[in-house]
């Protein structure tokens, strides 16, 4: 039982000696801490979230994250084998050696329409003496083979070569030789193969992906890039890509109308 006293009956019975036993008062509710109440607004004023189906439906359209390595493969390029990309922000040094022909015993009133009045290959790797000897020079024989250009006597293989360091800073330049054996020659197509040559011969220092999407110009003649015969030893994967790369440049040739 407890007893209703006002201030003055407590006073009187504290004078009196009695001590009055008053039941404890139950503290109030401490205020929540700011960033609850904050969240718990949050919470109360935010939109419903999508129902399960739409969830799974939003997270099954957003394409997986790619790892660096598949960003750094170029397209068009099987993964696993990637070509080599030369650092540096300029083409490393290298000479041009002069065009020569790789067909010359084909008899002219042989060759198949459609085929153009020549055409000038540029590519690395392969032996200025020899060149359609060895592992990538007989790939590049039968590539060329299967566009029946060993049947034309005016193709024409131009091989660059990493001089010696001794002789590096003497060097001419690439592109200007290239550009005046074009205008000496006057190829229907040039078909330009591996970054290297690439470099060298436009210029560019894009990935090698970026400079098989275009078509190029050299002195005025159309040029295709591709991938060499060395990589493509490597590579095998990426021999498709590679006839689809010399099937564009046929076409193009067979679509311009021969010169009168």
């Amino acid at each position: 039982m407890s007893l209703h006293l006002d201030a003055r009956q407590r006073a009187m019975l504290q004078e009196m000696g009695v001590t009055v036993w008053a039941p404890a008062e139950t503290p109030a509710p401490a205020p929540p801490p700011v960033a609850d109440a904050v969240r718990a607004q949050q919470t109360a004023t935010a939109p419903a979230a999508h129902p399960p189906a739409m969830a799974a439906a939003d997270a099954g359209s957003q394409p997986a994250p790619r790892t660096a390595r598949e960003r750094a493969i170029p397209p068009g390029v099987a993964p696993g084998v990637q070509p080599p990309v030369p650092q540096g922000g300029s083409a490393p040094a290298l000479v041009l050696h002069a065009p020569q022909a790789l067909y010359p015993a084909a008899d002219p009133a042989q060759t198949p329409a459609g085929l153009g009045a020549g055409w000038l290959v540029v590519a690395e790797s392969l032996s200025p003496t020899e060149p359609l000897a060895g592992e990538a020079g007989r790939l590049l024989d039968n590539m060329l083979r299967a566009m029946r250009l060993h049947l034309h006597p005016r193709v024409f293989l131009a091989i660059l070569e990493r001089p010696p360091a001794s002789a590096a800073a003497g060097a001419a330049d690439v592109s200007v030789a290239l550009e005046e054996a074009v205008a000496t020659l006057r190829p229907a197509m040039v078909l330009v193969l591996g970054h290297v040559a690439a470099r060298a011969a436009l210029a560019r220092t894009e990935p090698l992906g970026r400079l098989r999407a275009e078509l190029h110009q050299l002195a005025g003649c159309p040029a295709i890039v591709t991938y060499d015969p060395a990589f493509l030893l490597r590579a095998q994967g990426n021999k498709a890509a590679a006839w689809a790369d010399l099937c564009r440049a046929l076409a193009l040739v067979q679509a311009t109308p021969a010169s009168p």
